[in-house]
């Protein structure tokens, strides 16, 4: 799947609950939108701020169809900006500039797939419902919130593809992973998407319980940057420019101040847009985007979030 750039419409406005706004965008001349696969996301540019700033969201429709893209953007006033920015932007018949699909989460064969997602980390699992109902696959989907008050996308839950197939629950121990996930096997998958306190809620069960990497997938919508440390060099061999990176500073911030601009946009060791081959050096890994496997082999780093380990990094730049 090819990385666009599109200028698309807003169709329709929904304020949800939870403070979940719904989405969805159309190409103003009615033409096609990009063959996309559940778990897909797109970057959006976020109108208004004094820099440019880009924002992740999950598709969250049947990717079956290419008339449509459905969005779901949690408002936190706690958060850089740019989703308050879209919630007050975006109304029907807003142009929005849009750079994707990518696809990091995309379901693989399973005999059984079980779907896990916290608040507004259910938007890419309402699409693998589609996908899987489409595909005469077993699933299943656990979607916890906070509340009932706080659950988006209820309307949908008692319609098909959903209807039968999910299991709502609610409040800090409304979810048991232990009681509710399957026991390990080959053919069985979980996919796991919302904050970081309920993936580490999630993964550390699954973990426990025996089940590997390879069959437990996940994705981050947000996550707390750490660039706590010593200081540490970068140097960019293709430039031959050598700078030291702070502490509480980031390799990406460092670098601009050399003149050196790397391609950002979640900030928050996401989305893999500033992901840059390590040459020499062992990285300091505080992303949410490589697997552990990627990061035991030390040949990448995000720059936006990760530090070093070692005295000197030296990259591909």
């Amino acid at each position: 799947m090819s990385e666009t750039t599109l200028t698309l419409i807003v169709t329709e406005r929904q304020e949800d609950r939870g403070d979940i706004l719904r989405l969805t965008l159309a190409d103003p001349s009615g033409a096609a939108l990009p063959e996309v696969r559940a778990g897909a996301h797109v970057d959006i540019l976020v109108p208004g701020m004094a820099e440019e700033t880009w924002r992740q969201y999950s598709l969250a429709g049947d990717p079956a169809r290419a008339d449509q893209w459905q969005l779901g953007i949690l408002k936190d006033p706690a958060s850089r900006g740019g989703s308050v920015a879209l919630h007050g932007a975006l109304v029907p018949g807003t142009a929005v500039q849009i750079t994707g699909p990518r696809n990091h989460f995309a379901l693989v064969p399973a005999r059984k797939t079980v779907l896990l997602g916290g608040g507004v980390g259910v938007t890419p699992m309402l699409a693998m419902a589609h996908e899987l109902a489409a595909s005469g696959a077993e699933w299943e989907l656990h979607y916890c919130t906070r509340a009932p008050d706080c659950t988006a996308f209820a309307d949908l839950l008692d319609q098909p593809p959903f209807a039968g197939h999910v299991t709502l629950h609610h409040g800090v121990r409304g979810l048991d992973p232990k009681t509710l996930l399957p026991a390990p096997a080959a053919g069985t998958h979980l996919y796991i998407c919302g904050p970081e306190g309920f993936m580490e809620h999630i993964l550390t069960a699954a973990e426990a319980m025996g089940h590997t990497g390879a069959n437990v997938h996940r994705e981050y919508f947000s996550a707390e940057v750490d660039l706590s440390g010593d200081s540490f060099e970068v140097e960019c061999a293709q430039s031959g420019v050598t700078v030291t990176v702070g502490a509480e500073e980031s390799i990406v911030t460092a670098l601009a101040r050399a003149g050196i601009k790397v391609e950002v946009k979640c900030e928050e060791g996401i989305c893999g847009t500033c992901l840059t081959d390590v040459l020499d050096g062992t990285p300091d890994h505080r992303d949410h985007f490589l697997t552990d496997e990627e990061k035991e082999e030390n040949t990448e780093v995000c720059l936006c979030c990760s530090r070093a380990k070692s005295a000197r990094l030296v990259l591909d730049l």
